[in-house]
């Protein structure tokens, strides 16, 4: 017999470094009158640039620049940062959870002691798995929805929350729920497959030989959060969405500064061996963070990034490998980061009319709410 012998690698080592060299978070406001700067630094590690950002702006911040600078072991970065009104941040309390939350260690989490800010600011875009998850990826149709809505009534599951996405003829939704009379997660292994056996049915139904299609059912996980939009960007991908897209590639710089369409150009940077990708489009918020998604997504880190916003238009440039270092070498490798970009742009991007509806909660709501408005004036949900 062989004996295989391999070291032992003590599971603290990995946030050796961490500990070594925390995290350190500056709130400036005496720099700029109109805007709050947000300076961080701490060892690098994988994903740490989508997780702040992403934590920025589930505050509903908005990031009007930014300077990044990951390369080696350290990672630093500069956020410009107003409130939705365009206003510096003066909340003490908003501006102490900041600080702290980006501080603390990400393997114990936020600290119970910080005020509870996060709750108010948050809402639907991180949901506790103590609900079950339903997730749905496929090509869109009208009346999806409000057929997905009516099982789940007809099976007694009471959705808690919901939120869907829809783009290039694919829909991704996400929808919590609970049982509908005794409240809480559903648990029941046979009761679990037969609602997802049901929903199969509805999405396969009108759906094409080859077409891609999902529905999967996640079980309560106690303590853990799935954060909503994130995973609606990781399911439109999956769903191939970014295919029909193009963006704007005529004229030279003259053309671009005028133009609103979207652009993304990918070029080499040689003598430093990186791929730098060049974006301008619109600016809107939450631009930074469904950028970051889609490059995340496709596996790809950011060394160095400047993000800037002026008027109407924002530009994006990002200084970039693939996780084993490699820089783009093939045409389809640019083709595809430039189609997946402009979809991660678009899925936000909302036309048509904005409805709000308040009411009291109940069983069946939203069931009765699109099958009574929607189905009955032929109006599609598209978000």
């Amino acid at each position: 017999m062989k004996t295989t012998y391999q070291p032992y690698i003590d599971p603290e080592y990995e946030s050796l470094i961490e500990r070594i060299y925390p995290p350190r978070v500056c709130i400036d406001n005496e720099t700029y009158q109109d805007r709050t700067l947000v300076k961080a630094d701490s060892a690098n590690k994988h994903g740490i640039l989508l997780e702040m950002v992403q934590f920025l702006t589930d505050l509903d911040l908005v990031i009007s620049k930014s300077y990044i600078s990951s390369d080696g072991g350290w990672f630093m970065d500069v956020f410009h940062v107003t409130d939705q009104l365009g206003n510096k941040l003066t909340d003490e309390s908003l501006i102490l959870y900041i600080q702290e939350a980006l501080c603390a260690n990400r393997r114990r989490g936020v600290s119970k002691e910080l005020p509870l800010v996060s709750a108010e600011k948050v809402g639907l875009r991180h949901v506790s798995t103590e609900h079950t998850a339903l997730e749905i990826a496929g090509t869109d149709r009208p009346g999806l929805l409000s057929e997905i809505l009516a099982v789940l009534f007809e099976l007694e599951c009471h959705v808690t929350a919901a939120m869907a996405w829809t783009h290039n003829t694919r829909a991704a939704s996400i929808i919590y729920m609970e049982d509908g009379f005794r409240g809480g997660p559903i648990t029941d292994p046979k009761r679990l497959a037969h609602v997802q056996e049901q929903l199969e049915n509805v999405v396969e139904a009108h759906h094409g030989t080859g077409e891609r299609r999902s529905v999967r059912l996640l079980a309560p996980a106690p303590g853990q959060q799935t954060h909503t939009e994130r995973r609606l960007h990781q399911l439109m991908y999956a769903n191939i969405d970014y295919e029909p897209c193009q963006g704007c590639n005529g004229g030279g710089a003259a053309h671009r500064n005028n133009c609103t369409k979207i652009h993304v150009f990918v070029e080499s940077c040689e003598e430093k061996g990186y791929s730098v990708v060049n974006v301008r489009s619109r600016d809107r918020p939450k631009l930074l963070f469904d950028t970051l998604c889609a490059l995340t997504d496709m596996q790809y880190v950011v060394f160095h990034a400047a993000v800037s916003s002026k008027g109407t238009m924002a530009d994006q440039e990002y200084f970039i490998r693939q996780e084993d270092g490699c820089t783009l070498e093939t045409d389809n490798e640019r083709h595809k980061l430039t189609q997946s970009l402009i979809a991660a742009i678009e899925r936000r991007i909302t036309h048509g009319l904005r409805l709000d509806i308040s009411s009291d909660n109940r069983m069946g709501l939203l069931s009765d709410l699109d099958t009574g408005v929607t189905r009955k004036w032929a109006i599609n949900i598209k978000r």
